[in-house]
């Protein structure tokens, strides 16, 4: 458990350092920014209490938004995630139990079902987030492009890492 713990406050401080310092600076066209920094909100435990998520989501956002200039918009949207995760997670799993210590990865539970858990959980994050941050409807299409292109971009990098890092001890 202890072993846990520390793997998961050293992914959420890499990849919030990832984010800030250099995935931010990156923007293709004007239109796309990958978020890599929720990466560590889908692979929490399966068994992560609900209150811990929800923390753990604001304390993650908060961070993002100090170094960004955001104010609150990156927490309300890693909130939100935090909060549909425990449903998602019972919608997605069709009946299927999962061991207590066990985390949503590629490796364990195959790319199609990771894929479409992380790619439900980045629309949500990216719809929230690029929504609240253009807080108007007269640009819905270009709005409605951007959350697509920032989705597809964040997906590319999570299963990317997913088959970089989940799969490296076999």
């Amino acid at each position: 458990m202890n072993n846990s713990i520390t793997k998961n406050i050293l992914r959420f401080a890499f990849l919030l350092l990832l984010q800030v310092l250099v995935i931010d600076h990156i923007h293709i066209s004007s239109m796309v920014t990958p978020y890599i920094y929720i990466l560590p909100m889908l692979l929490l435990p399966f068994n992560t209490p609900k209150w811990l998520l929800l923390v753990s989501a604001f304390v993650l956002g908060f961070f993002v938004d100090i170094f960004s200039g955001t104010m609150g918009l990156n927490m309300a949207a890693t909130v939100l995630i935090a909060f549909v995760r425990p449903t998602l997670l019972n919608l997605i799993s069709f009946g299927r139990s999962f061991d207590s210590d066990e985390s949503p990865n590629m490796k364990e539970l195959g790319a199609d079902w990771f894929i479409s858990y992380a790619l439900i959980m980045i629309l949500i994050h990216h719809s929230a987030l690029i929504l609240l941050e253009v807080f108007r409807w007269n640009e819905f299409g270009t709005t409605l492009l951007r959350i697509l292109y920032c989705s597809a971009a964040t997906l590319v990098l999570v299963v990317l890492s997913q088959l970089l890092f989940a799969f490296r001890k076999e």
